[in-house]
Protein backbone atom coordinates (compact mmCIF):
# COMPACT_ATOMS: atom_id res chain seq x y z
CA UNK A 1 0.00 0.00 0.00
CA UNK A 2 1.30 3.46 -0.88
CA UNK A 3 0.36 6.91 0.29
CA UNK A 4 -2.19 9.06 -1.51
CA UNK A 5 -0.72 12.47 -2.36
CA UNK A 6 -2.89 15.44 -3.34
CA UNK A 7 -0.74 18.39 -4.56
CA UNK A 8 -2.32 21.78 -3.90
CA UNK A 9 -0.51 24.60 -5.68
CA UNK A 10 -1.61 27.91 -4.24
CA UNK A 11 -0.93 31.57 -3.66
CA UNK A 12 1.10 34.23 -5.37
CA UNK A 13 4.32 32.24 -4.91
CA UNK A 14 2.77 29.09 -6.46
CA UNK A 15 3.68 27.17 -3.32
CA UNK A 16 2.92 23.45 -3.18
CA UNK A 17 0.96 22.23 -0.19
CA UNK A 18 0.37 18.47 0.02
CA UNK A 19 -2.54 16.56 1.51
CA UNK A 20 -1.11 13.12 2.32
CA UNK A 21 -2.79 10.04 3.73
CA UNK A 22 -2.79 6.28 3.93
CA UNK A 23 -6.14 5.15 2.45
CA UNK A 24 -6.33 2.33 5.01
CA UNK A 25 -6.12 4.54 8.09
CA UNK A 26 -7.67 7.83 9.25
CA UNK A 27 -4.40 9.72 9.78
CA UNK A 28 -4.12 12.60 7.31
CA UNK A 29 -1.38 15.21 7.22
CA UNK A 30 -1.10 18.57 5.54
CA UNK A 31 2.45 19.45 4.57
CA UNK A 32 3.35 23.15 4.26
CA UNK A 33 -0.04 24.90 4.24
CA UNK A 34 0.61 28.14 2.36
CA UNK A 35 -1.74 31.02 1.63
CA UNK A 36 -4.96 29.34 0.53
CA UNK A 37 -6.20 27.58 3.65
CA UNK A 38 -9.75 27.30 2.31
CA UNK A 39 -8.45 25.34 -0.69
CA UNK A 40 -6.72 22.88 1.64
CA UNK A 41 -9.79 22.42 3.82
CA UNK A 42 -11.96 21.91 0.74
CA UNK A 43 -9.55 19.30 -0.63
CA UNK A 44 -9.65 17.39 2.65
CA UNK A 45 -13.44 17.53 2.70
CA UNK A 46 -13.64 16.31 -0.90
CA UNK A 47 -11.39 13.37 -0.02
CA UNK A 48 -13.48 12.77 3.11
CA UNK A 49 -10.43 13.11 5.28
CA UNK A 50 -9.91 14.97 8.55
CA UNK A 51 -6.54 16.72 8.83
CA UNK A 52 -4.84 15.24 11.90
CA UNK A 53 -1.41 16.92 11.73
CA UNK A 54 0.42 19.83 10.11
CA UNK A 55 4.00 19.06 9.08
CA UNK A 56 6.30 21.90 8.07
CA UNK A 57 9.39 21.33 5.97
CA UNK A 58 10.58 24.80 6.96
CA UNK A 59 9.32 28.16 8.17
CA UNK A 60 9.55 30.55 5.23
CA UNK A 61 6.37 32.55 5.21
CA UNK A 62 4.99 31.29 1.88
CA UNK A 63 4.90 27.77 3.36
CA UNK A 64 3.16 28.60 6.64
CA UNK A 65 0.60 31.34 5.99
CA UNK A 66 -2.31 28.90 6.26
CA UNK A 67 -1.16 27.23 9.47
CA UNK A 68 -3.32 29.31 11.79
CA UNK A 69 -6.51 28.78 9.81
CA UNK A 70 -5.92 25.03 9.52
CA UNK A 71 -5.08 24.75 13.20
CA UNK A 72 -8.24 26.67 14.15
CA UNK A 73 -10.46 24.56 11.89
CA UNK A 74 -9.05 21.15 12.78
CA UNK A 75 -7.10 21.36 16.03
CA UNK A 76 -4.25 19.56 14.25
CA UNK A 77 -0.86 19.81 16.00
CA UNK A 78 1.94 21.69 14.25
CA UNK A 79 5.32 20.00 13.70
CA UNK A 80 8.48 22.07 13.05
CA UNK A 81 12.22 21.60 13.42
CA UNK A 82 13.37 23.84 16.30
CA UNK A 83 16.20 25.39 14.26
CA UNK A 84 13.53 27.11 12.15
CA UNK A 85 11.54 28.41 15.11
CA UNK A 86 13.16 31.89 14.94
CA UNK A 87 12.06 32.19 11.29
CA UNK A 88 8.59 30.95 12.18
CA UNK A 89 8.24 33.53 14.94
CA UNK A 90 9.20 36.27 12.46
CA UNK A 91 6.67 35.49 9.72
CA UNK A 92 5.36 39.11 9.71
CA UNK A 93 8.90 40.41 9.31
CA UNK A 94 9.56 37.92 6.52
CA UNK A 95 6.49 39.14 4.66
CA UNK A 96 7.55 42.74 5.09
CA UNK A 97 10.81 42.00 3.25
CA UNK A 98 8.65 41.23 0.20
CA UNK A 99 6.30 44.15 0.77
CA UNK A 100 3.52 41.82 1.98
CA UNK A 101 1.43 41.61 5.11
CA UNK A 102 1.76 38.28 6.90
CA UNK A 103 0.15 37.35 10.21
CA UNK A 104 1.98 35.72 13.09
CA UNK A 105 1.11 32.01 13.28
CA UNK A 106 0.24 29.83 16.30
CA UNK A 107 3.14 28.19 18.10
CA UNK A 108 4.20 24.68 17.05
CA UNK A 109 3.35 21.90 19.48
CA UNK A 110 5.89 19.26 18.41
CA UNK A 111 9.55 19.31 17.40
CA UNK A 112 10.91 17.46 14.38
CA UNK A 113 14.33 15.79 14.59
CA UNK A 114 16.65 14.07 12.14
CA UNK A 115 15.96 10.35 12.03
CA UNK A 116 12.53 10.66 13.63
CA UNK A 117 9.88 8.36 12.15
CA UNK A 118 6.31 9.55 11.68
CA UNK A 119 3.63 6.95 10.98
CA UNK A 120 0.60 7.10 8.72
CA UNK A 121 -0.91 3.77 9.64
CA UNK A 122 1.65 1.11 8.76
CA UNK A 123 3.66 3.45 6.49
CA UNK A 124 6.53 5.29 8.15
CA UNK A 125 8.08 8.53 6.95
CA UNK A 126 11.58 9.42 8.07
CA UNK A 127 12.49 13.00 8.95
CA UNK A 128 15.78 14.05 7.38
CA UNK A 129 17.37 17.36 8.36
CA UNK A 130 18.67 19.08 5.20
CA UNK A 131 19.70 22.65 6.10
CA UNK A 132 21.11 25.23 3.74
CA UNK A 133 17.91 26.80 2.43
CA UNK A 134 16.95 27.44 6.04
CA UNK A 135 18.59 26.24 9.27
CA UNK A 136 15.85 23.79 10.23
CA UNK A 137 14.71 22.55 6.84
CA UNK A 138 13.63 18.91 6.82
CA UNK A 139 12.45 16.44 4.20
CA UNK A 140 9.89 13.69 4.81
CA UNK A 141 11.05 10.43 3.23
CA UNK A 142 8.49 7.69 2.57
CA UNK A 143 8.88 4.52 0.51
CA UNK A 144 9.25 5.70 -3.08
CA UNK A 145 8.72 9.39 -2.39
CA UNK A 146 10.10 12.47 -0.62
CA UNK A 147 8.39 15.70 0.37
CA UNK A 148 11.44 17.90 -0.06
CA UNK A 149 10.16 21.44 0.45
CA UNK A 150 12.54 24.00 -1.01
CA UNK A 151 15.67 21.85 -0.90
CA UNK A 152 15.57 20.73 -4.53
CA UNK A 153 13.30 21.42 -7.51
CA UNK A 154 13.01 20.04 -11.03
CA UNK A 155 16.24 21.38 -12.51
CA UNK A 156 17.19 23.62 -9.62
CA UNK A 157 17.76 23.93 -5.87
CA UNK A 158 16.51 26.19 -3.10
CA UNK A 159 17.88 29.68 -2.82
CA UNK A 160 20.57 30.24 -0.22
CA UNK A 161 20.67 34.05 -0.05
CA UNK A 162 18.00 34.35 2.66
CA UNK A 163 18.89 34.53 6.39
CA UNK A 164 20.30 31.20 7.54
CA UNK A 165 21.02 29.98 4.01
CA UNK A 166 24.32 28.41 2.94
CA UNK A 167 25.09 26.97 -0.49
CA UNK A 168 27.74 24.43 0.50
CA UNK A 169 25.60 23.13 3.36
CA UNK A 170 22.60 22.70 1.07
CA UNK A 171 24.52 20.83 -1.64
CA UNK A 172 26.13 18.53 0.92
CA UNK A 173 22.76 17.77 2.47
CA UNK A 174 21.13 16.99 -0.88
CA UNK A 175 23.98 14.66 -1.81
CA UNK A 176 23.91 12.91 1.56
CA UNK A 177 20.19 12.63 2.25
CA UNK A 178 18.48 12.61 -1.17
CA UNK A 179 20.84 11.54 -3.95
CA UNK A 180 21.53 8.32 -2.05
CA UNK A 181 17.89 7.26 -2.56
CA UNK A 182 16.82 5.02 -5.48
CA UNK A 183 16.59 6.73 -8.88
CA UNK A 184 12.82 6.21 -9.17
CA UNK A 185 12.09 7.97 -5.86
CA UNK A 186 9.60 10.76 -6.57
CA UNK A 187 10.48 14.21 -5.25
CA UNK A 188 7.54 16.44 -4.32
CA UNK A 189 8.99 19.97 -4.06
CA UNK A 190 7.67 23.15 -2.50
CA UNK A 191 7.29 24.81 -5.92
CA UNK A 192 6.92 23.49 -9.44
CA UNK A 193 6.38 19.98 -10.79
CA UNK A 194 7.43 16.71 -9.19
CA UNK A 195 10.60 15.02 -10.39
CA UNK A 196 12.74 12.01 -9.45
CA UNK A 197 16.06 11.45 -7.76
CA UNK A 198 17.46 9.91 -10.94
CA UNK A 199 16.35 12.82 -13.09
CA UNK A 200 17.96 15.37 -10.80
CA UNK A 201 21.14 13.36 -10.36
CA UNK A 202 21.51 13.17 -14.15
CA UNK A 203 20.35 16.59 -15.31
CA UNK A 204 20.20 19.13 -12.49
CA UNK A 205 22.97 21.66 -13.25
CA UNK A 206 23.63 22.17 -9.53
CA UNK A 207 24.00 18.46 -8.80
CA UNK A 208 25.16 16.46 -11.80
CA UNK A 209 28.85 16.45 -12.75
CA UNK A 210 27.87 15.21 -16.24
CA UNK A 211 25.92 18.34 -17.19
CA UNK A 212 27.91 20.70 -19.46
CA UNK A 213 28.44 24.04 -17.79
CA UNK A 214 27.47 22.64 -14.41
CA UNK A 215 27.12 25.40 -11.86
CA UNK A 216 30.04 25.71 -9.49
CA UNK A 217 30.32 28.33 -6.77
CA UNK A 218 33.17 30.82 -7.05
Amino acid sequence: MSLTVVPLANGQFAENCYLVYNPDTPETVLIDPGEDAELFLAAAAEARRRISAIWLTHAHFDHVLGVGRIRAATGAPIYLHPADRPLYDEVPEQGALFGLRAERQPAPQLDLAHGQRLALGDIALEVRHVPGHSPGHVCFVAPGMVFCGDVVFAGSIGRTDLPGGDFATLIAGIQRELLTLPDDTVLYPGHGPSTTVGQERATNPFLSPSVPGRFRPA
